[in-house]
């Protein structure tokens, strides 16, 4: 008897219902406090967040626009040598600048405290899989976390100087002047960055899907003329700027995208047809 008790304390207790949804509740709350911190240690440097990050792409020293100069020098194209200061930027409402300031701290809390974000997400599903499951998505908070970071890079250094020179000194009469007003300008920097930032993340969307049985290698591949169309419909929106080298500069790293997913789903495919017939 004394044995059998010990076994029966030895062996975990199968979690109810109402434990998952307390250890939900716990995991919510703890990202909630970091996204808090994160966001009030951004909205406590307010020089460097704006003048160094936010408004960089307004200014011709901008790095994408010196870079674009010395390729124009080169290819003997001055049209590449922009100037993205052709436009003020004002305040038109009163609580507009801090209104602005919040924001932009809350999506900089989001992006800083984007790993532990997704750590505490995988340490909570994780009890959840099999011990298969989890070496198979070995990596996949990092894998993750880098591949929305490399979106969110390449929108603030890409996307956004192209759409900024374009939108910023586009006229339809000499008459007007542009006056951009401050949260117009903020909420089309931090809203570009975050839909890129999420668009990168498709491979790992595309992995899910795979293993889940919802796509295959051969969907994929069966619409990838499709896709390449889409991409340039996405490149033209994304970056409003009548001339090809821009769009095909946001067009490329998207298609690449595209076949690093198709390459991941295959692989997955294979694995999982490897294990059905084991």
């Amino acid at each position: 008897m004394k044995h059998k008790a010990e076994k029966d304390v030895s062996e975990p207790r199968e979690m109810t219902f109402w434990d998952h949804l307390d250890e939900l509740r716990g995991t919510l709350w703890r990202i909630l406090i970091a996204i808090v911190l994160t966001s009030i240690l951004a909205f406590s440097f307010k020089e460097i967040l704006f003048d160094d990050i936010i408004l960089a792409p307004k200014s011709k020293s901008f790095i994408t626009y010196q870079l674009l100069c010395r390729l124009g020098e080169w290819l003997s194209t001055p049209s590449l040598c922009v100037d993205p200061s052709k436009f003020n930027l004002i305040n038109i409402n009163l609580a507009g600048q801090f209104t602005s300031h919040m924001n932009i701290s809350l999506i900089a809390g989001l992006i800083l405290s984007l790993p532990y974000v997704l750590w505490e997400l995988w340490r909570f599903i994780k009890p959840g899989l099999t011990e298969q499951e989890i070496g198979s998505s070995r990596g996949i908070v990092a894998i993750t976390t880098i591949l929305f970071l490399t979106g969110v890079l390449f929108s603030y250094f890409v996307v956004a100087p192209l759409m900024i020179n374009f939108l910023g000194g586009y006229v339809v009469s000499a008459d007007v002047a542009n006056q951009i007003s401050l949260t117009s300008y903020v909420s089309s920097i931090s809203m570009m960055t975050l839909l890129m930032g999420l668009l990168f993340e498709l491979p790992v969307l595309v992995l899910f899907l795979t293993k889940i049985g919802i796509i295959t290698p051969k969907y994929l591949k069966k619409y990838r003329k499709h896709t390449v169309i889409a991409i340039l419909i996405i490149a033209g929106i994304i970056t409003p700027s009548p001339d090809i080298f821009s769009q095909v500069v946001v067009a490329l790293p998207l298609y690449a995208l595209f076949e690093m997913s198709l390459l991941i789903s295959s692989r997955m495919y294979r694995k999982k047809q490897k294990e059905l017939a084991e």
